[in-house]
Parts: structure tokens; sequence; C-alpha cells
């Protein structure tokens, strides 16, 4: 018997994710049109326009049909205003595609949304995984003081769909910071469109 090649593999690291294929990274200046607070968000870039609020490290074999990506995906702390930094967001351009995400660090929530409007939030914990169903719009949002990194994984044909957070303008719910500023609570979104 013949000894096994090694296959490709993935390292966890501090850096990041060690055997990725790709990587992107979304500065503040990428994440205009998500707050609300546009007065917040002005006053933010004039110093912060280039700060990488989340990068992401993924693996991604192929597009193939059975295939799994699988990524890190790092979400630094702070507000704009009274809300916590989040990513863009995103629906499966597969509508019936689910996803992972599991919490390796920090304090956040997988923050998610039906197509009529009905919100779910798992709130993420080291240890926590957050489970996206089918159809289902998702974000990430950190409401800790540290990096939120979670490891996140799904069907390689799923695709995303970026714009159906914008076209109803945002998610129905925001994270916002509570009153005395030591915890979160979710706020109805004012500028939201049914779909």
């Amino acid at each position: 018997m013949t000894n096994p090649q090694p296959g490709p593999g993935l390292v966890i690291t501090p850096e990041g994710l060690t055997g990725r294929t790709g990587r992107y990274e979304k500065r503040l200046a990428d994440l205009g049109g998500l707050f609300a607070d546009e007065t917040a968000f002005a006053a933010r870039l004039t110093t912060d326009a280039d700060r990488v609020v989340y990068h992401v490290d993924e693996f991604r074999p192929s597009t193939a049909d059975g295939d799994l990506i699988t990524g890190i995906s790092t979400l630094s702390p702070g507000r704009v205003g009274a809300e916590f930094h989040m990513t863009r967001g995103h629906i499966h351009a597969q509508h019936d595609r689910t996803e992972i995400y599991h919490c390796l660090s920090g304090h956040g929530l997988m923050l998610m949304e039906t197509l009529d409007g009905q919100t779910v939030v798992t709130e993420l914990r080291p240890g926590v995984v957050a489970y996206v169903p089918p159809v289902h719009i998702h974000r990430s949002v950190n409401v800790g003081d540290t990096d939120l990194v979670t490891l996140f994984c799904y069907p390689a044909d799923a695709g995303q769909d970026y714009d159906i957070i914008a076209r109803a303008g945002g998610m129905r719910h925001r994270a916002v910071a509570d009153a005395d500023g030591d915890g979160w609570r979710l706020a109805e979104n004012d500028g939201y469109v049914p779909r």
C-alpha cells in the first residue's frame, strides 16, 4: 500500500486562514448607505475612511455543485452613531442554500430576515454555531469590544445577492446600543421598504 498524498488543508492562525484561495476587505468608506445616522457616518469618514471594518479569508476549491466554500470572517468592534459595525449582508443567489457560522471569538449577532420581513437573531459567542436557513437574508454584527471572528461554510454554487438589502432600504431591524450603552437591542429601521 502506498502512502496517500496530502490533500489541501486549511489552518486558522491569528493572521487569518493559511491555505486560502482569496481575501477581500471592506473599509469604512465601502459601507456607505448601511448606517442610519448619515451625519455620524460622514464624521467617521473624516478620520477612518480607510479603516478595514471587516475582512474575509476564504477557501474556494471550485464552484461545482456539492463542493463547499469555507472561510474566516473578522469584523472589528465599533459603532457609527448608535449602530454597531456590521457586514454588508446578503441572501444566497440560489435561495435554497444554507450557511453556518461558528463563532471562534468575540461577541456578536447573526441578524437574519425572511423575505417577508420576519427577523431572527442568533447571539454569537465562542463555540456557538449560527445556522442560516434557506431563503434568509443575513449579516454579522459585532456588539462586543474585540474582533468578532467566525468560521463559515456554505455550498459553492450558492452565490450572493448583496443588493436585496439596499433595495429594501436595509434590513427591517438594526442592532443598536441600548440606553446605558452596555448591551444591544433591535430597533425598527425607519427606512425599511417591505419586499
